[in-house]
């Protein structure tokens, strides 16, 4: 005999909007983060960038967190230079590059910087980001190949996959695995080999030299993302290339100003021909407003201290050597830094943001890095200092990592 049973109502199909906005109604992460006390993101300073900010209720840190590694976003020249261009041009351009929005500010920056970097020619975006989208977008095409290190930033990454080039990725500073690519591929097709030269995370160097080797032996071109490398690495700072001894051979330099030059904005630097090309092809050029006059102008002021005080990488750089010392002799591995960038690694989520919330309290403020950045068991403190931190903040940066850690049993 059968039985009747009831069968429960299949429940009803989403709609399209519904479908598209299911992955914000079940995303939960921050508000968990945010409900426990340990939300380590969006975290307000109420003052200037320097090497201790103020955040959101008054509670001063000595921040280790910035990238604004030669200390320039509150020199007095950079600030007046931004306060004289918006006197003089305004508050923006109201207009792409292309069309009515190119100052005479905007090209004596493009020629200051290219000769810095080594270059005939320069053209200025109006962020680091865009740089990465618009050159390698233009530069490549759907019968080339790009090739980038598998820690790259974001902005290389998605500057690859706005060009209808096949995309390639190569293990971290892994020449054989690189030559192992180039190998694979059509001697007759355009390549571009693209890498950061200081790693934002890690704080290691791109192997320059042996890249420049297979991409001459290959017939590839090269570009280097110089964010973190412009004003820490080369003579005076001029980066990567210069760091080597390459910049004649190199394809490509770009930089952020919202590192070193203390303002928001970047450029590429090639020859004449080339940025001639990338200047009517780079579409996060054409269809971009300008870069206000003051950001062009701040950059522009802390480019000229930055050739005329050469001291100031000296002591990022000693400060740099105190830091990465100081917390290896506590206990901490700091991986494969070689750069004012250091990370310094925890392990777990829950550690990493346990530490973060400790260290606030303490009076530090560090970058917690979290997966995607990195693998789930591989979170870090990213530190990075400035030439203007002082032995005194230093020690007392150290000590409260020292305290902390313990604490948490991370060392």
């Amino acid at each position: 005999m059968s039985e009747n049973i009831d069968t429960p109502a299949a429940a009803p199909a989403l709609t399209g909007k519904e479908r598209l906005f299911q992955k914000v109604s079940t995303y939960r992460v921050s508000k968990d983060a945010k409900e426990a006390g340990i939300y380590p993101f969006f975290r307000e300073i109420i003052s200037e960038m320097d090497t201790e900010v103020v955040l959101k209720g008054g509670h001063r840190v000595l921040m280790l967190g910035s990238n604004s590694y030669l200390g320039l976003t509150n020199h007095p020249e950079v600030k007046q230079a931004s306060q004289a261009a918006v006197e003089k041009y305004g508050s923006g351009c109201a207009g792409s590059r292309f069309l009515n929005g190119t100052l005479d500010i905007h090209e004596d920056l493009e020629a200051e910087l290219a000769e810095f970097v080594g270059k005939q020619a320069a053209i200025l975006f109006s962020t680091g980001f865009q740089v990465n989208l618009g050159v390698i977008s233009a530069m490549t095409g759907r019968h080339d190949h790009v090739l980038l290190d598998k820690l790259d930033h974001a902005s290389i990454v998605d500057g690859a996959r706005l060009s209808s080039a096949k995309v390639h990725r190569f293990s971290h500073n892994d020449m054989a695995d690189l030559e192992k690519v180039l190998k694979s591929l059509p001697a007759e097709d355009g390549k571009l080999i693209v890498v950061d030269g200081v790693f934002s995370m890690e704080g290691d160097i791109a192997r320059m030299p042996e890249i420049m080797d297979l991409a001459d032996r290959y017939s590839a071109a090269v570009m280097v993302d110089d964010a973190h490398a412009l004003g820490v690495l080369g003579r005076d700072g001029r980066g990567t290339a210069d760091h080597f001894g390459l910049t004649d051979r190199m394809d490509f330099i770009m930089a952020t100003f919202s590192k070193s030059l203390a303002s928001l904005g970047g450029f590429v630097a090639s020859d004449q021909d080339t940025i001639e090309y990338i200047k009517h092809h780079a579409r996060a050029l054409i269809f971009s407003a300008s870069m206000p006059p003051a950001s062009a102008a701040a950059a522009q002021a802390a480019l000229r201290i930055i050739k005329r005080e050469p001291e100031r990488i000296e002591r990022l750089w000693r400060n740099t050597k105190m830091m990465r010392e100081g917390l290896q002799a506590i206990g901490y591995n700091t991986g494969l830094s070689e750069t004012p960038v250091i990370p310094v690694y925890i392990g777990e989520v829950m550690n990493l943001a346990l530490m973060n919330k400790r260290l606030e309290e303490e009076g530090v403020f560090v970058n917690p890095v979290v997966p995607p950045a990195v693998p789930p068991t591989d979170c870090l403190v990213r530190i990075s200092l400035m030439a203007t931190h002082t032995r005194a903040q230093i020690e007392f940066g150290l000590e409260k990592m020292e305290k902390v850690g313990r604490e948490l049993g991370v060392v």
